[in-house]
């Protein structure tokens, strides 16, 4: 990598931003492309992670393109965010920060849930993303295959994996405050996507065995239902359901539920009061249905004090998380650090072997007698050697190479400052693209 080049992560989250502020940043699915392209055509490459509790850009860039100011311009143009604070509410990081962060995030250290188990699929999504639409370079494509191998070895090598650590978990959480057991409940889910069928898994598990699902699409529903033995329902008859159920989940990605619909509803209710939880950004549910009478609704931001471990659990899971994080931290920087010597080492590499040949010619046209077999091995000779002399710099090369000057010196040294070292292009190029992997789950 071009050491002139800035790795940056800038967005916000949970932890940052109000709910109604990441409503106004979130992005859909369906957008993300779009703005995707956007960002690739003012800076070439990126990333975009766009959740529930977080918005947040991964690029790389020359300096000039890298300041603060300048990724605040692209959050915003990225994102349409409008708010005149907005800047009061981003986090922005460079380098080994923005390294830490992303590798945070993915191993759910970062969320609102600690050790959630939905954002290693997101962070896989936003990685696919990127790549479909060409702007993943080798850097990120590296980073996010880094960050996300941190986060299945938490799961896996940690007391986290033997927990069901999601928003869904936390959800029923929050309904057994107030309904008690909900094997007993009649249960709605609103939306037939990845959230609607994480959140129908997790309470089947609970024990809950009377559950309708609803979609816009009603194929979608059906599918669902068909796969996890819950009952589709047409989101025509959303109302009537509603008369007779006591817990509501809506995680859709637009709004479903809205205070009229409930004001219809209530005086026909027989079974008292209902649970509405939202787990969807932006909101899915009106929040001013709070002050009807019976109706309990529970948004993300309710969401943020919901555990299932125990505290002696927690602790020990952090202590392990943390050791696997910066172990799997410190391998990616290694390689970072080394990847800043590519060009000028790949400069030193050029300039031997252009040596070699030269002078080997050289000598076969003297020794014009020399056979095959003869010649062979002559190459094969000095080719040997070749790498056994520079074995050593380009060692030194790579272990000091996030030192400008260390690199510098070494390229006077060897007489590489007029040769060209082929600096990394940072939107990649399209053979580079053309050379990189489908990125898969099991990487």
């Amino acid at each position: 990598m071009d050491p002139g080049l800035t790795l940056v992560a800038i967005g916000l989250s949970h932890k940052t931003a109000s709910l109604s502020m990441r409503e106004r940043v979130s992005l859909s699915a369906e957008k993300l492309p779009d703005v995707l392209h956007l960002l690739g055509a003012k800076i070439g490459n990126g990333v975009i992670l766009s959740t529930c509790n977080r918005t947040e850009i991964y690029f790389v860039a020359e300096p000039g393109r890298s300041s603060h100011s300048h990724a605040l311009d692209l959050f915003i143009g990225a994102t349409g965010a409008s708010h005149p604070r907005i800047e009061q509410h981003t986090y922005y990081y460079r380098d080994e920060a923005a390294v830490r962060h992303l590798h945070r995030v993915a191993c759910g250290m970062d969320s609102m849930i600690f050790g959630e188990v939905e954002i290693l699929r997101q962070v896989r999504l936003a990685m696919n993303s990127s790549f479909e639409t060409g702007f993943l370079t080798s850097v990120l494509d590296r980073l996010f295959h880094s960050a996300l191998r941190a986060g299945r070895r938490l799961h896996a090598e940690t007391f986290l994996g033997r927990h069901d650590r999601s928003v869904a978990s936390a959800a029923i959480t929050l309904a057994h405050g107030v309904l008690g057991n909900i094997s007993d409940s009649r249960i709605l889910v609103l939306g037939a996507g990845d959230a609607g069928a994480m959140t129908i898994k997790a309470m089947l598990r609970e024990g809950a065995s009377d559950i309708q699902v609803a979609n816009r699409t009603y194929s979608r529903a059906s599918n669902l239902a068909a796969h996890t033995g819950t009952v589709a329902v047409p989101l025509r008859r959303v109302p009537e359901v509603l008369c007779d159920v006591d817990l509501v989940v809506c995680a859709s990605a637009s709004p479903l539920l809205s205070k009229e619909t409930l004001l219809s509803v209530i005086p026909m209710r027989s079974r008292g009061q209902i649970v509405l939880v939202d787990i969807g950004v932006p909101r899915n549910i009106d929040p001013s249905v709070r002050a009807i009478p019976g109706v309990h609704l529970f948004d993300m931001d309710d969401l943020m004090t919901m555990c299932p471990a125990t505290l002696e659990e927690r602790e020990r899971d952090i202590a392990n998380a943390e050791a696997i994080f910066e172990d799997q931290v410190g391998r990616f920087l290694s390689w970072w650090r080394s990847s800043h010597a590519v060009p000028t080492i790949a400069a030193l590499e050029d300039c031997a072997e252009e040596a070699r040949q030269r002078e080997l010619a050289k000598t076969l046209r003297r020794i014009p007698s020399f056979d095959d077999e003869q010649k062979e091995a002559l190459e094969a000779l000095t080719r040997a050697l070749v790498k056994k002399v520079l074995h050593q710099p380009i060692t030194r090369l790579k272990l000091h190479g996030d030192d400008k000057d260390y690199i510098t010196i070494g390229r006077e040294l060897f007489g590489l400052e007029t040769n060209g070292a082929r600096p990394m292009n940072p939107a990649g190029g399209k053979r580079a693209r053309e050379r990189r992997r489908l990125p898969v789950s099991h990487r």
